[in-house]
């Protein structure tokens, strides 16, 4: 779709080139109506002038040459005239030896006549009569002149309309900049939602953009609500399973059972995986929305608190260590990166021998994330196994099967990748690439 300032300016210079013209082309017949009229008045007089000319001699009827005009002697002058009596015709002497066609009626003629060396001529015919004789005076002025004074006012017309159309797209293009402003940074303002540096939009925003902005800002409001009662309700559904299998696994330990060693294990197979598949798929609807506009993981607030909770939890001297630009905050539900993280660093602490680092960072096509431990790691020929679709991976590898298929889930719901990799600490790197959100 094309821009609203194209559209404008098309609309505008469509109006203003249409409306130019037709006032241009009208002025300029306006003009030529109006000093045609005032010719033909001139012409008017000249034909008189000649009727006084025309006195009685000693062969009758004569022009008085010493009353016509001088540039009626000088040849191709632009001024002729002829005289048509009943049987004979006077042509001044400007004519030479060409000749002036007589008008078919009296008074100014409609159109420009054919005149000598290329000139159009400006017609006017008296009729008169005289001494006893009827006759016509027909009058001509060359008007090419004045067609060409035309022409040049046309080019000087189109010229100062160009410089003047100029002007007028570019103040209107300052004018829709200026009124579009507010709408780019209405824009720049959701970006920072994206981006997680602010959790609304500004309220101090022309009044136009008022309604968009409440409802935009309402909308972010609810949506967070939904969210927050989505997970709620997703909690109290996971208490309320889990307490029901917990029973069951109790009652699969008891005496009674023991005497049945198969149905026992086959029992706590299955509620096993009842267990994990319970946990997977509540994670897995947990994210089943992208994250809100605003969201964001402070690494310098949040990863210290982790990362002492892991300490507690995994007491048996491990080195843990993290490392991140200063100031680096992911795009992302706190939540579900605590969550993601979590799982990664459990992981990596059950496995470890000794240390366990997490490393991030900000690139410009996205952000990377590493786990890196010195435990055994796993084979590489296992790896794809391990990440593969619908396999047990808690059977596969223990300890590294459930939370890394729930790390996965997470990562390619946010449109991200994650690789199993050996460590440079000696054990098993978990690389993942976030894309940047925009």
């Amino acid at each position: 779709m094309k821009s609203i300032q194209r559209r404008l300016s098309l609309g505008l210079a469509s109006v203003l080139i249409v409306v130019g013209l037709i006032l241009a082309q009208s002025s300029l017949w306006l003009f030529d109506h109006s000093l045609r009229r005032y010719l033909r008045e001139d012409l008017k007089d000249e034909t008189q002038t000649l009727l006084v000319a025309l006195v009685r001699g000693q062969n009758g009827v004569q022009l008085d040459e010493r009353r016509l005009d001088p540039t009626f002697q000088r040849p191709f002058s632009g001024h002729y005239f002829r005289i048509d009596f009943a049987d004979e015709t006077w042509r001044s002497r400007s004519l030479w030896d060409r000749d002036l066609p007589k008008p078919a009626r009296a008074g100014l003629q409609g159109g420009l006549g054919d005149g000598p060396r290329g000139q159009l001529l400006l017609v006017y015919r008296g009729d008169y009569q005289r001494f006893g004789q009827r006759f016509s005076i027909s009058v001509a002025q060359d008007y090419t002149p004045i067609l060409e004074s035309f022409r040049r006012l046309q080019w000087l017309g189109l010229g100062l309309g160009a410089a003047a159309l100029l002007l007028i797209l570019l103040a209107q293009r300052y004018t829709v900049r200026s009124a579009l402003r507010p709408l780019e940074r209405v824009r720049e303002q959701i970006a920072q939602l994206q981006q997680g540096r602010r959790t609304e939009l500004d309220s101090q925003v022309p009044q136009e953009l008022e309604p968009l902005v409440a409802q935009v800002n309402h909308l972010l409001s609810h949506t967070e609500d939904t969210l927050k009662r989505s997970r709620n309700a997703l909690g109290n559904l996971g208490h309320a399973l889990k307490t029901p299998l917990a029973v069951l696994v109790s009652l699969s330990e008891r005496e009674e059972l023991r005497d049945q060693p198969e149905l026992q294990a086959t029992l706590r197979e299955q509620l096993a995986q009842i267990r994990q598949r319970l946990e997977r798929e509540l994670g897995r609807a947990r994210l089943a929305g992208e994250a809100l506009p605003g969201a964001h993981f402070d690494c310098a607030a949040e990863l210290p608190g982790l990362f002492s909770t892991l300490g507690m939890i995994h007491s048996h001297g491990l080195k843990l260590e993290w490392q991140a630009e200063p100031g680096l905050c992911l795009p992302w539900d706190r939540e579900d990166l605590l969550e993601l993280l979590g799982n990664l660093l459990d992981n990596a602490c059950k496995w470890a021998d000794a240390e366990v680092r997490l490393s991030l960072v900000q690139e410009s096509e996205g952000y990377r994330l590493w786990v890196d431990d010195d435990g055994p790691g796993i084979a590489p020929e296992r790896r794809e196994a391990v990440l593969g679709r619908g396999t047990r991976l808690d059977e596969q590898v223990a300890g590294h099967g459930l939370g890394l298929g729930i790390v996965r889930d997470m990562v390619e719901a946010w449109g991200g990748s994650l690789s199993l990799e050996d460590s440079p600490l000696g054990g098993l790197r978990v690389a993942i690439s976030l894309p940047g959100r925009r």
